[in-house]
């Protein structure tokens, strides 16, 4: 029996995965244009939306999608724990990232310092998720692809956070969360290339359960409707958002 797993992937879930990541950048660079509210201070809600849909739907979503790409010959679970760990590390490190740098978006020191944290962020949150990944054997890593797919990682992270301050008009936004997309998914499928899957069990077909498992096939599908359906509960904030916004400039306008 030959130890190593045989992998492939399927080209439709890997394009699925990156149009969930450009859904999740252009939904993120929406709100972080409303996280700073001039004078009057800062917009948490905002900034939670825009780090919930950079983090958890550009990245975390992407990488679970981007995973149910990845074929095995051998059944494979995740556990609960760490998946959803992952998630609260993607939009806690997004949402902080993206708070710092809306306070002073013209300082380059501090695009620099949030993208190495968020970049380290995405990071930890795809490595946890792998963590989580169980099967009848282990995973030999690559250190040296795992440092580049960080490094990308970072880089990706200083251009997302550039590009959320700085994108204005609906084609700039569109062609952003694209730049965005290419660079997540480069990082994702990086640190993908960085794994190599060793089999230890002879019965390959059954799937690790027990308390806090799920299977590879049912989390991707609970991981995709969740995705939209935080893209969309975000979305219409943004326009109700716009509209109310649109409303209250006439109104000033006609008490000068």
């Amino acid at each position: 029996m030959n130890p190593t797993v045989v992998t492939s992937w399927q080209p439709s879930y890997v394009a699925i995965s990156f149009a969930i990541s450009v859904l999740g950048a252009f939904v993120a660079l929406t709100a972080a244009t409303r996280i700073r509210r001039g004078a009057a201070g800062f917009s948490l809600f905002n900034t939670v939306a825009a780090g919930t849909a950079l983090g958890g739907i550009g990245v975390w979503s992407m990488h679970f999608i981007g995973m149910l790409a990845l074929q095995m010959d051998v059944a494979t679970s995740y556990s609960l724990p760490e998946t959803l760990i992952s998630l609260v590390a993607a939009i806690a490190a997004s949402s902080l990232a993206l708070l710092y740098v809306a306070r002073a978006p013209e300082q380059r020191s501090r695009l620099l310092v949030a993208g190495v944290l968020l970049g380290l962020g995405v990071t930890v949150m795809h490595y946890l998720g792998m963590f989580g990944l169980r099967f009848g054997g282990f995973i030999r890593w690559d250190m040296g692809i795992v440092a580049l797919s960080a490094g990308i990682a970072i880089a990706a992270a200083t251009a997302a956070l550039w590009l959320a301050f700085h994108t204005r008009t609906f084609v700039f936004r569109a062609v952003a969360s694209v730049l965005m997309a290419v660079a997540v998914c480069a990082m994702h499928y990086t640190g993908m290339n960085a794994a190599e899957f060793i089999c230890t069990t002879v019965n390959r077909v059954a799937p690790p359960s027990g308390f806090g498992l799920v299977s590879a096939m049912d989390l991707s599908w609970v991981v995709a409707v969740a995705a939209l359906g935080m893209a969309a509960v975000i979305s219409i904030d943004q326009v109700f958002q716009r509209a109310g916004t649109g409303r209250a400039a006439p109104s000033r306008s006609s008490m000068r």
